[in-house]
């Protein structure tokens, strides 16, 4: 760093030498005072310390305003607490309780200003540009965009300064309020670089604060990254004008200036940052696969914030706590992987184990074959909606998955019980898929060892009350996530006057074999716990009729209904028998995907609950998510809400660990 000082201060216009003092600027190169050079220098350099010591200070007042809103959400979230399930389970019978806890003017006007904000801010938002994000979230960013855009600018005097170089007569430099502006966008960008990497954190510190889950942050660290890049080519592209074309004499000042070491630093961040940005683009992940993406982001993030302090270290107050976050993020990880997997050894030693899960192979070559894998393990239970990360070691240890375990968390024996599903497309999964047919292929059951890392994610039944409505929409293996919120309920008793409904659409009838242990479970707890199962078949005409199961017991706790292409209507849920359980529509037909209509479908729901809110859980293409934001926040009415109508209070839980 003495090398980069000396640079520095050689070709800096102040004459050192002649320096009776140092002023101390944090986060820029000490001035020295009194300036002895010509006056429009002198002009200048005040101009540039000026600006420099105002962006630090809206630098502050930025991270200011974020540790505040931080603070006051987390203390509202210890003093205002929603209320919560277990809490009011024992009461659930007690409809008169409940009724008042519900009810009173504090609660109601918080619930109206919670449904209003849904009906305007949950949709889509201008999708693409955005992706599949709500409407929050991109006012977030505008909010974020906004104050970033206007203290860009503000208290920068814009001016120009015609100065003599030093033994040159007649060669003159123009000195220009871009070079503030420059340094300002810089540091911007180095602000803004411990907080994109704070939102990108899979143990999130954030999480923990809000209650929000870590995936609900990714949108923003994304879009936070693109400024950063548009901030770091803006400042390149400044000072590159400046030494380029606005001083003098050329090309001797650009010549010399680009072979300085913290240029060529300078440099090479910008090149990272360009190559971070391209690789970060769906067509780059796209063209070079996840988890090339994921393993180059995180070299080619961390060089880049090394290569930041080799170009201007006196930013090191938003650098050291980046990288400090981001080993903390991956120790963390490393830590809890081994907790899970550190025990005793059949030779009775210490040491680490991977799990053992037995395979079910259900081949579709059409869609991506479907493998489910079982297994017990000595842990602490997770909560129902969080995830795990899986490393299948037989295929490699370098890569992890996210997967949503299908069961209920529960400790037998020292061990819980995990179930999950996954389809194999391409890359691991279908090397799984590949691997999982290869075993049963030789012997009658196969087994696999996984590495688990988690659990990640928050509840998603800590505040499901039993005055509360619950839908479950899912597509496809999304059918994980909202799986455990029957379960859950199944355990508890019975609430009154409360619906529950689970619409799962699938591609082929055999499909709900994968889930065949859950469903029957449900389906024989349905009668008591009021659950209605509907399970549409998009690619399949109408046949024979059948049941999920042809060894059931209770047959006629099954119907299908076979719409086929003469439906006359794709969406219907009324009508079922009393008696039905699980109604089965076929409302596709080969070689074309038919849709349950989601709009019906939740309207028809809302509309038929006796009394309490609705909440919607759901998982499933990004498509269907996208579609359910915008019939759930149409269903919200704040004025209804405050009127005492509770059934408009309407909320959406949904699996967006993917935005594309």
């Amino acid at each position: 760093m003495a090398i980069l000082e000396n640079q520095l201060v050689a070709r800096h216009i102040q004459n050192f030498s002649e320096a009776t003092s140092l002023e101390k600027h944090w986060g820029y190169v000490d001035r020295a005072v009194p300036c002895t050079n010509d006056a429009g220098s002198c002009a200048y350099l005040d101009q540039v310390y000026w600006s420099h010591d105002i962006t630090m200070v809206y630098t502050g007042i930025f991270w200011a305003i974020i540790a505040g809103i931080l603070l006051l959400w987390t203390i509202g979230r210890r003093i205002f607490p929603s209320p919560r399930a277990d809490q009011l389970l024992a009461a659930s019978t007690d409809n008169e309780r409940q009724s008042g806890i519900e009810a009173g003017r504090g609660w109601r006007l918080r619930r109206t200003a919670v449904s209003l904000t849904r009906r305007y801010l949950l949709p889509d938002s201008v999708r693409f540009v955005f992706g599949r994000t709500t409407r929050l979230q991109v006012l977030i960013l505008a909010v974020l965009a906004g104050y970033l855009l206007i203290f860009s600018f503000v208290g920068i005097t814009y001016q120009t300064w015609i100065t003599p170089v030093k033994n040159k007569p007649g060669v003159y430099n123009t000195r220009t309020s871009l070079g503030p502006w420059s340094d300002r966008v810089g540091v911007f960008a180095y602000a803004l670089t411990p907080l994109s990497i704070l939102l990108s954190s899979r143990e999130s510190i954030l999480s923990l604060l809000t209650g929000l889950p870590y995936q609900s942050f990714n949108f923003l660290h994304r879009w936070l990254g693109y400024i950063i890049v548009i901030q770091g080519s803006l400042h390149t592209i400044g000072w590159s004008i400046i030494e380029v074309r606005l001083y003098q004499p050329q090309p001797q000042v650009a010549n010399d200036w680009i072979i300085q070491l913290y240029i060529i630093w300078g440099v090479v961040a910008q090149i990272l940052l360009l190559l971070l940005f391209a690789l970060s683009t769906p067509w780059g992940i796209r063209l070079t696969g996840y988890e090339f993406f994921r393993k180059a982001h995180y070299v080619l993030a961390m060089v880049y914030i090394g290569a930041c302090y080799g170009h201007w270290h006196d930013l090191n107050c938003f650098l050291i706590p980046g990288l400090a976050i981001w080993g903390l993020d991956r120790g963390i990880r490393l830590f809890r992987s081994a907790l899970i997997h550190y025990r005793y050894l059949p030779d009775g030693s210490m040491g680490f184990r991977a799990a053992q899960a037995s395979l079910t192979y259900f081949p579709d070559a059409e869609h991506g074959d479907i493998v489910r894998m079982d297994l017990a393990h000595p842990q602490d239970p997770w909560k129902v909606g969080q995830h795990f990360y899986l490393c299948f070691a037989e295929s490699s240890i370098w890569q992890s998955h996210p997967f949503t375990p299908l069961n209920l968390p529960k400790v037998k024996d020292g061990l819980v019980a995990h179930s999950y599903i996954l389809r194999a497309k391409k890359g691991e999964t279908k090397r799984v898929a590949e691997l999982t047919a290869k075993k049963l292929a030789a012997a009658p059951s196969a087994t696999t060892h996984l590495i688990l890392s988690g659990s990640y994610g928050e509840s998603i039944v800590d505040n499901l009350t039993p005055g509360i409505n619950v839908l479950c929409v899912a597509g496809g293996t999304g059918v994980t996530y909202v799986l455990p919120v029957l379960l859950s309920l199944i355990e508890q008793p019975a609430a009154k006057d409360r619906r529950v409904q689970l619409v799962w659409a699938v591609r082929k009838k055999d499909d709900t074999r994968w889930i065949e242990k859950e469903l029957d479970i449900i389906r024989k707890a349905a009668k008591t716990h009021k659950i209605e199962i509907h399970v549409y078949v998009t690619r399949e005409a109408g046949g024979e009729s059948g049941s999920i199961s042809d060894d059931r017991s209770e047959k006629d706790d099954v119907v299908t209904k076979e719409a086929g292409l003469s439906s006359p209507s794709l969406s219907s849920i009324q009508g079922v028998q009393s008696k039905a359980t699980v109604d089965i529509q076929k409302i596709g037909g080969e070689g074309f995907d038919r849709h349950p209509d989601l709009n019906k479908l939740v309207k028809d729901f809302v509309e038929s609950t006796v009394r309490g809110s609705t909440t919607v859980y759901a998982s499933g293409p990004g498509g269907m998510i996208s579609d359910l934001r915008r019939v759930v926040a149409s269903c919200n009415s704040g004025a209804k809400v405050w009127r005492g109508n509770e059934r408009y209070d309407v909320q959406l839980v949904c699996d967006d660990r993917l935005e594309w």
